[in-house]
């Protein structure tokens, strides 16, 4: 993940790049090039461009990473207070709950807000069963609400299903060996 001082770095040798070009726009104007007027419009866009990247290297971004998250797919998101997560049929208690707390962090934005009265988003967990052959079935696991107000809130609300999920199909053991692995143990 690029730090600020590399995005400070690279708006040094783009605002290089841009007076470079505007020399050459200079040049173009003195010399009355055909393509003149296109570098002034390449020296302005290339301007725009310094000016974002030189911004990106003052302000910090961070990810919080929670671990024992697994990963997630948003399915729905209302841009709001409300949004619905899906993860894989074979997930754990422990992973669903890391899940839901990495979910609740990466999908804070200050700018939901401004988009309804409510101060909370509620993230939704949900995945597919399949439990006979063509045949699925949507499982909702939990949901956690978080502040909109508060970029590091502490203060999750985190609720699991327990019907939901104990419903989870349950991994196999790690340990167990295989007949197939007692018959050939080189794995070939």
């Amino acid at each position: 993940m690029p730090t600020m001082s590399d995005f400070l770095e690279a708006a040094k040798w783009s605002g290089a790049l841009t007076l470079a070009i505007g020399a050459l726009a200079l040049c173009g104007f003195i010399f009355k090039w055909g393509i003149r007027f296109r570098l002034v419009g390449v020296t302005g866009f290339m301007a725009v461009l310094t000016g974002g990247i030189f911004a990106l290297g003052l302000v910090p971004f961070t990810r919080t990473v929670v671990p024992g998250a697994v990963h997630f797919s948003r399915v729905y998101d209302n841009g709001a207070t409300q949004a619905v997560i899906a993860v894989p049929p074979d997930i754990t208690q422990s992973q669903l709950q890391a899940t839901m707390q990495q979910a609740a962090s990466d999908l804070f934005s200050p700018g939901r807000m401004g988009q309804s009265g409510e101060e909370q988003l509620t993230v939704r967990v949900r995945t597919v069963l399949h439990p006979d052959e063509g045949v699925s079935e949507l499982l909702y696991l939990g949901e956690v609400r978080r502040s909109l107000l508060v970029r590091n809130d502490e203060q999750l609300d985190i609720h699991l299903y327990p019907d939901a999920v104990a419903r989870l199909p349950k991994a196999p053991a790690t340990d167990a060996v295989t007949d197939a692995q007692l018959a050939d143990p080189a794995g070939s």
